[in-house]
């Protein structure tokens, strides 16, 4: 397992932000002690409470999904991306 912050757009380390890689199948995206959003074999899982959570949180979600917010609540209405519990 590897924890590293996510960067600026000026490449700088962010606090608080993190993507946590578990394997080359398996990736988190985590803000500040949340679980944000799941990567498994190319599948996207959101957590249900916490994917919209704040401005922050989003900047760095869509960073991670390389997507902007109406992308992502298309897929989500759409059912490519599946909201569910990530953090219990």
């Amino acid at each position: 397992m590897k924890v590293s912050n996510m960067r600026s757009s000026k490449g700088n380390k962010v606090a608080n932000q993190f993507i946590i890689t578990v394997s080359n199948d398996v990736e988190y995206f985590q803000s500040y002690s949340t679980i944000i959003a799941q990567r498994v074999k190319g599948k996207i899982y959101l957590d249900n409470d916490s994917w919209d959570y704040s401005r922050t949180t989003g900047k760095y979600r869509n960073i991670f999904l390389n997507e902007n917010k109406p992308e992502t609540e298309k897929k989500i209405k759409q059912g490519v991306y599946i909201l569910t519990d990530l953090n219990n």
